[in-house]
Order: C-alpha cells, then structure tokens, then sequence
C-alpha cells in the first residue's frame, strides 16, 4: 500500500523520485526501493513524505483510505498530528498509547489532548530532573 501511495502521491505533484530522495536526504535509488515496495523508510521520513504530500502518515501506510483526516477538528495542525504519532510509535511511550490505532475517533482526540498536556507540563524539564518537578 504505501509503494502505491508514495508513486500516486508523488505523480500528483508531478516530481522525480530524485526531488523526494533529496527531500529526504537518500538517493534516487533508496527512494525507488520505497515504490518498488523493496524498502520502507524510517519513521522521520514518513513524517517528512506526510508533511510534503500534505497527508497522515496513517494515510500512506494504508491504515486508512482518508488522505487528510479532519475528525479532530480545527485546532489541530498535521505537524503537530505527524509529531504526535512519531512519539507514539517510539516504542519508549507507544505502551501507553498502543490502542492509539485502533481506538474510536473520539478516544483520538482524548489521547492527543492528553499528549498535548503531559508536552505542556515537560517543556522545561532538563535532563536528569525528576518528573513532575
């Protein structure tokens, strides 16, 4: 699915596989193994593929067929979506989050107002500093 995704996508917008892999900072031939299906890129290049076609990393990996969810409203930018999702899928926090997927469209939005918190709350915190403090 996202073999097909990513040479649709990408004909659309009417570049060479050689503008992505520039875009990416890959060859030509790494991002052709992307569209033969070979290869699939790494969860920062899915993030910057998503921003740059203007779609959820969700829609390339064929986890829906939506290019552009607009269920969570419009407060919500698709970085801060891309952004959130990259944290998820760090198998470091994804535990918390791992019925993120699956879960209905209105739990969605509870986690991402969730993540959006415990962001808030983090900000300043430096390394070796207790949670919380």
């Amino acid at each position: 699915m996202l073999a097909q995704r990513l040479y649709y996508l990408r004909q659309q917008k009417k570049k060479t596989q050689a503008e992505l892999a520039s875009l990416l900072g890959i060859t030509r031939q790494a991002y052709g193994y992307y569209e033969k299906g070979e290869r699939e890129p790494d969860t920062e290049s899915l993030n910057l593929l998503a921003d740059y076609f203007e779609v959820s990393v969700d829609y390339l990996l064929g986890r829906t067929d939506n290019p552009r969810p607009t269920d969570y409203g419009d407060d919500i930018d698709p970085k801060e979506l891309a952004e959130f999702e990259a944290f998820i899928n760090n198998p470091n926090h994804g535990i918390f989050f791992r019925d993120y997927l699956s879960a209905p469209e209105e739990r969605k939005k509870e986690l991402l107002q969730f993540w959006r918190f415990i962001k808030e709350a983090e900000k300043d915190r430096k390394p070796g500093d207790r949670q919380g403090e």
